[in-house]
């Protein structure tokens, strides 16, 4: 009788473990993703002194290893026909650059793999197309992105940098203050860019909100989230893989990574690929809010996470 008591308390105790683990699974992921360092071990968007970074590219290698990375993708800003502060500035400086990594790729291997891309901005009719790059560098990859948005006469608000002013500037000189036209044409130009260029990541997404701060429109109002969804249906038809980029998060420049939660669950739903960037411009930057980048992803419902690896894009587990 005794012994009958024992393992019926053995089996009730057992079945209210599993009831109990079962219940807690999603919890269970996130305190997984928030004890453990390093979750993610890659960084695909980075940025050397060949553009706007600080650093040359061995100190970003060496940076990348020492934060425990596996994988550094190198994704200068790719040249474009105007005068900027930001791009790789001519196709010697390219070169240049590309040989460089492409130097690293052999000295490090077997220790961190080492990758050649390049952030390609798309305004259209004014930027080159991403096939010139591919078809003369042996790029591994591209992240394509919108930093300028073109108007109907063809001037170009700026949307990026630290300086609010120039963003204000901007829309109120080249969109009459219409915020709802500048966005509009903001999304127009992420969808022509997906559909004409096929770059395979996205690079933040909703960078048009940066200096927004919710002053001059909420992301849940309609007209927005069809713009978004719009996109993101673009996106999914082009099979194109959007980053979860940290840049704004540690720069204290957004409230939010980029997209956005709203934007991530709709992602989600979607089914729609990720991958985790911090766009680094400085080596101590490589893998800056990854974890909570991670958290994030583990939260909105992600399990996998995509890498660049042996020639393709792959899905890993992220927990």
């Amino acid at each position: 009788m005794i012994i009958f008591k024992i393992w019926v308390g053995e089996r009730l105790v057992v079945a209210l473990l599993f009831l109990l683990i079962t219940a807690c699974l999603p919890e269970l992921l996130i305190i997984i993703a928030t004890n453990f360092n390093n979750l993610f071990k890659h960084n695909f968007h980075t940025h050397t002194a060949y553009c706007d970074g600080t650093s040359s590219p061995e100190d970003y290698v060496r940076a990348a290893m020492q934060a425990g990375l596996e994988s550094i993708g190198f994704s200068g800003h790719a040249p474009v026909p105007f005068e900027n502060h930001f791009a790789i500035p001519d196709i010697n400086s390219l070169q240049a650059y590309t040989i460089e990594i492409q130097e690293l790729k052999r000295k490090y291997k077997g220790k961190i793999n080492v990758f050649l891309a390049l952030e390609t901005d798309y305004i259209p009719g004014i930027t080159l197309d991403n096939k010139r790059f591919t078809e003369n560098f042996e790029l591994d990859y591209i992240i394509g992105s919108v930093h300028f948005v073109k108007n109907e006469n063809g001037d170009l608000w700026f949307i990026d940098g630290p300086d609010r002013s120039v963003w204000q500037y901007g829309l109120t000189k080249y969109f009459n203050g219409n915020i709802h036209e500048a966005v509009s044409a903001y999304y127009r130009q992420i969808n022509m860019m997906v559909e004409t260029q096929r770059p395979e990541v996205i690079g933040h997404f909703d960078k048009i909100t940066m200096h927004n701060h919710g002053d001059y429109f909420g992301e849940e109002e309609p007209w927005y989230s069809r713009l978004v969804k719009e996109t993101l249906e673009i996106v999914k038809d082009n099979g194109g893989i959007v980053e979860v980029n940290t840049r704004g998060l540690y720069k204290k420049r957004s409230d939010s990574l980029f997209p956005g939660q709203k934007i991530l669950e709709e992602m989600k739903t979607m089914d729609i690929p990720v991958t985790i960037s911090s766009d680094a411009h400085k080596p101590e930057e490589v893998s800056l809010l990854f974890d909570e980048a991670a958290k994030t992803l583990i939260e909105t419902g992600y399990l996998e996470i995509y890498i660049y690896n042996e020639g393709e894009w792959k899905s890993i587990p992220l927990a």
